[in-house]
């Protein structure tokens, strides 16, 4: 592998005193790039989550090189050492365990002091298992995403996390652990029965799942099979309707206004009076009032 991607990517230059930022598989070996394969080659030592998973990655491209342990236990204090070894003219790759770096894993940290101190860095892009999820999902009237990530684990903050992402025109992109799994699914059975959620468990690997189903739904196909509690978990929870989305973040009093006004005056001066009035969001009285008059034309 390490010839051909040589040739596919040896082109480009890649400078000496550089941080590669270097996206790894999240479960399938095949789809590591061959320019991800290049630039390990070419560095002269790796810093990585864990040494353990990211040696077993470069004995796969029969490569040997320096691991450079840098995880959120000592990201700080790793980053500072990283930096004067490429103020030396190192070039240095940094690895997560799967995935691209610094998304829910280690890497900002060390992203932000290379660039304090003046130094380039370079992405080597490749897999996310949030792309991969949001890819399969099929959430066609979503108006763009948001990353979510891992939610609170205290209950009442996790209930108040979620009530707001489940109100949103948006894709919610969420990671969960498996012992948490179950329980997230019946609070989304809970707080959004008819909203759709795409469940995702082991991506790109070999029992791999993705299930896409109103969340009141959820509880039942989990239970149906102890293995669907088991491996790494993407949910994505559909967008809200923009309308819907609207109504749920309005006071009743402001679309009671809203609805008074628009009886008597063109949209856009019904909004900004309304939102003048109820000290609401004018861009939600507007959504809310388009969806309106929409349904009264049908």
């Amino acid at each position: 592998m390490l010839a051909a991607a040589a040739a596919a990517a040896g082109g480009q230059q890649y400078p000496a005193s550089t941080l590669y930022v270097l996206a790894t598989p999240i479960g399938n070996l095949a789809d590591l790039t061959f320019r991800a394969a290049h630039v390990l080659s070419l560095v002269d030592a790796v810093a990585c989550e864990d040494t353990r998973v990211s040696g077993g990655l470069l004995r796969h491209l029969g490569l040997h090189k320096p691991l450079i342990a840098l995880h959120q236990h000592n990201e700080h204090e790793g980053a500072a050492s990283l930096v004067a070894r490429l103020q030396q003219g190192e070039r240095i790759a940094y690895i997560s365990d799967a995935g691209t770096p610094a998304i829910s894993d280690p890497g900002a940290v060390l992203v932000a002091a290379v660039a304090a101190a003046g130094l380039r860095v370079f992405p080597v892009p490749g897999v996310s298992s949030t792309v991969t999820a949001l890819s399969v999902a099929g959430d066609a009237q979503a108006q763009g995403f948001e990353f979510a990530g891992f939610l609170p684990t205290k209950t009442a903050e996790r209930r108040t996390a979620l009530s707001a992402l489940c109100a949103s025109p948006r894709s919610q992109v969420l990671f969960e652990a498996p012992h948490r799994i179950k329980a997230l699914i019946a609070l989304l059975a809970e707080l959004c029965p008819q909203q759709k959620v795409t469940v995702c468990r082991e991506l790109t690997k070999q029992f791999e799942t993705v299930y896409t189903a109103p969340a009141a739904d959820l509880p039942a196909w989990m239970e149906a099979d102890s293995q669907r509690e088991r491996g790494e978990f993407v949910l994505v929870l559909h967008a809200q309707k923009a309308a819907a989305a609207a109504e749920a973040e309005l006071p009743a009093e402001a679309l009671r206004i809203l609805g008074l006004l628009l009886a008597d005056l063109p949209l856009k001066q019904a909004v900004s009076l309304a939102a003048e009035i109820s000290g609401a969001p004018r861009n939600a009285l507007y959504e809310w009032a388009l969806a309106q008059k929409k349904a009264r034309a049908d």
